[in-house]
């Protein structure tokens, strides 16, 4: 994917709808496991380390697999790299739970999903494609590819 590395860094610097001090653990065999501050913010997962203020790095959260590690931990991995698996670890349970739910709802996926969702019920209750105003009710962006078919 391709991205303006100035506006990433300025994404960066937006408030995060979540940010922990994590301990964190990159892809790569000989990673070791450090502490970084992670941040949520949007779809992307920023980390910094601990005393500076641009991100070492940043994950688009598309396409890929939050899944709970033991305890306090958690994983993700990446649908078409299933060998590129990040691991953080929280103080407690409920801090874990509490990330994995947020990065769970942080993809566009999980949105559109949602918006599918939510306009089939609304449609149900009221006789009426609630997006119809907008002139889009028509628009295929919006319709699962079960629907499509």
């Amino acid at each position: 994917m391709r991205y303006n590395e100035k506006e990433l860094l300025c994404l960066s610097k937006q408030p995060a709808e979540k940010a922990a001090e994590l301990t964190m653990k990159g892809p790569k065999r000989n990673d070791a496991a450090k502490c970084r501050l992670v941040k949520l913010v949007v779809n992307f997962l920023f980390y910094f380390r601990i005393d500076e203020e641009e991100p070492v790095g940043a994950l688009l959260l598309e396409q890929c697999r939050i899944q709970k590690e033991e305890d306090t931990g958690f994983s993700l991995v990446f649908v078409d790299e299933p060998e590129r698996k990040y691991s953080f670890v929280c103080d407690n349970k409920d801090e874990c739970e509490e990330w994995i739910e947020a990065l769970t709802k942080a993809s566009y996926e999980y949105m559109r999903n949602s918006l599918i969702f939510y306009r089939h019920e609304i449609e149900k209750i009221t006789g009426k494609d609630p997006l119809e105003q907008y002139g889009i009710s028509e628009e295929a962006r919006f319709q699962t590819r079960s629907q499509r078919l």
